[in-house]
């Protein structure tokens, strides 16, 4: 299938590592003008290097923590600088940390809704308006399996990204006129630098191993393994192609069946 992104001018957040990155990699394959930010300067430019070796496609690096709103500022003068647009927003700002309600005081809560819900409601925030000019755009959320069904000691998680496909269910009804699609992605157990964390911290508090834990967590998806960050970018360039035009407000799993729901 052609997707046709070889025109698109895409911000990947959280590139530097696991889904971000294999998203980004992705869509330099196929062509797009790719901008990569996460917190961190030193991986962030590794991670561009890595897909120009990888891929023989530049993309833009840029550090920015997307809980700080005047570093968002600061990344979208960056791409002012280098584009007249963004066509595509994948916003994935990583997890908030695991744990029980009661280990959290009001500043960690505010905290995780910086990360989860904020940054991703001011970049968009400032990149709709040049959407809507285009009459064009596609906004892709990175949520987790955990808006569907709650996972222990992921309260952060369950409560705030939740927040966010509320959101993107409000923008799609609205920019939908706009030739502007929004939909999430709900994540299940991929292999990634935060879940080796996540089997940590419970192999941990569990008196288990973490190959405990990761036989656990596959014996609950009905085929059988974890995913792979490629698997979850796939379909991040599906829902950012044309082909995916009639395809919004909506939160696809992509969790090897491991959400029991009906939807």
């Amino acid at each position: 299938m052609e997707l046709n992104l070889s025109s698109k001018v895409v911000l990947v957040c959280g590139a530097s590592q696991g889904i971000g990155f294999a998203t980004a990699r992705e869509f330099a394959n196929e062509g797009a003008s790719v901008i990569i930010c996460s917190r961190n300067k030193k991986r962030i430019e590794q991670a561009a290097k890595q897909i120009l070796q990888t891929t023989n496609k530049t993309v833009l690096p840029f550090p920015a923590d997307l809980s700080r709103t005047n570093e968002i500022d600061a990344l979208i003068s960056f791409i002012h600088s280098k584009f007249s647009r963004v066509d595509v927003l994948v916003n994935n700002a990583g997890g908030p940390p695991p744990g029980a309600y009661l280990e959290f005081d009001q500043q960690d809560w505010k905290a995780a809704f910086d990360l989860t819900f904020t940054s991703a409601n001011y970049l968009t925030h400032q990149l709709l308006p040049g959407m809507v000019d285009q009459q064009w755009g596609r906004i892709i959320n990175l949520t987790s399996i955990t808006v569907k069904q709650p996972i222990d000691n992921l309260v952060f998680s369950n409560a705030m990204r939740l927040a966010v496909v509320g959101w993107a269910k409000t923008l799609s009804n609205q920019f939908g006129k706009d030739g502007i699609t929004v939909n999430n992605i709900a994540t299940g157990r991929i292999r990634t630098e935060r879940l080796s964390k996540l089997a940590e911290t419970s192999a941990k508090a569990q008196g288990m191993t973490s190959d405990d834990i990761f036989n656990g967590w596959i014996s609950q998806i009905p085929v059988g393994r974890l995913g792979t960050p490629e698997e979850i970018a796939w379909m991040v360039l599906y829902l950012a192609s044309e082909k995916a035009g009639f395809i919004t407000g909506t939160t696809i799993s992509v969790d090897g069946g491991e959400n029991k729901g009906i939807f």
